[in-house]
């Protein structure tokens, strides 16, 4: 493996933690799991395994790529943060990949979008509170073709998506979506963002040299951080 097309990406948007390693679009190897708050504990762990599984140290890497949210703040943050002490201490430029980007390049990995309907939409959605999630439109490429925003869902939620044709509705944040809408057209495909969905567009963002500047980069949240009350003080 050449040294300079291999990036580490690290994703912690929202419950699933993920560590993969890829040489130009080319995935080498991937550390996934599915299970709520276990980014602390697991992140380093995985960096640490994939790197020493495949004979390298983080200083061989090209460069660094985190999925930048929108999505839990205790996840981004601890994302964030890993990445920027990598970049920090091996001296390597970081990239900056959206999360909606991630679960829509997910979704092409696994067959659930294209295919017999190149013109299909993909619409990621990541929970975010009651009806509300954090979403964009994608075409078929995984290419974003609509802003990033917080939407309240109800049944005419992307009618107008819906009837120019296919629309495929995943992530997190789409299982609320399921109950509401009934068009035809809708389709459902269960996907959490994985840090293996992070390559093409983290080697499209290094070939292009946007990296982000580590000393004030910080997540896209989307919305600001409101902390529960206690339910005990002690």
């Amino acid at each position: 493996m050449s040294e300079n097309n291999l990036i580490l990406s690290l994703e912690t948007a929202t419950e699933s933690c993920s560590v993969a390693l890829s040489a130009g679009e080319k995935l080498i190897a991937e550390k996934y799991i599915n299970q709520p708050k276990a980014h602390a504990a697991l992140l380093a762990k995985y960096i640490r395994e994939i790197l020493r599984e495949n004979g390298l140290e983080v200083r061989d890497c090209a460069a660094i790529a985190v999925s930048e949210g929108p999505g839990s703040y205790t996840g981004l943050r601890v994302g964030v943060s890993c990445a920027k002490g990598l970049c920090y201490g091996a001296e390597k430029p970081l990239i900056a990949v959206g999360t909606l980007a991630v679960i829509a390049q997910c979704a092409i990995d696994n067959g659930f979008a294209g295919g017999e309907h190149p013109d299909s939409l993909i619409v990621p959605m990541i929970d975010a509170r009651r009806m509300e999630v954090y979403t964009a439109v994608f075409d078929a490429r995984g290419r974003q073709i609509s802003p990033t925003e917080a939407v309240i869902l109800n049944e005419n939620s992307f009618a107008s998506e819906l009837e120019k044709g296919p629309v495929l509705f995943t992530g997190n944040g789409a299982e609320k979506f399921k109950p509401v809408v009934f068009h035809p057209n809708a389709r459902f495909a269960g996907q959490f963002p994985r840090a293996a969905g992070m390559r093409i567009r983290a080697w499209e963002a290094f070939n292009k040299k946007e990296f982000e500047d580590c000393a004030y980069f910080e997540p896209f949240y989307l919305k600001d951080f409101i902390a529960g009350k206690p339910k005990k003080l002690l």
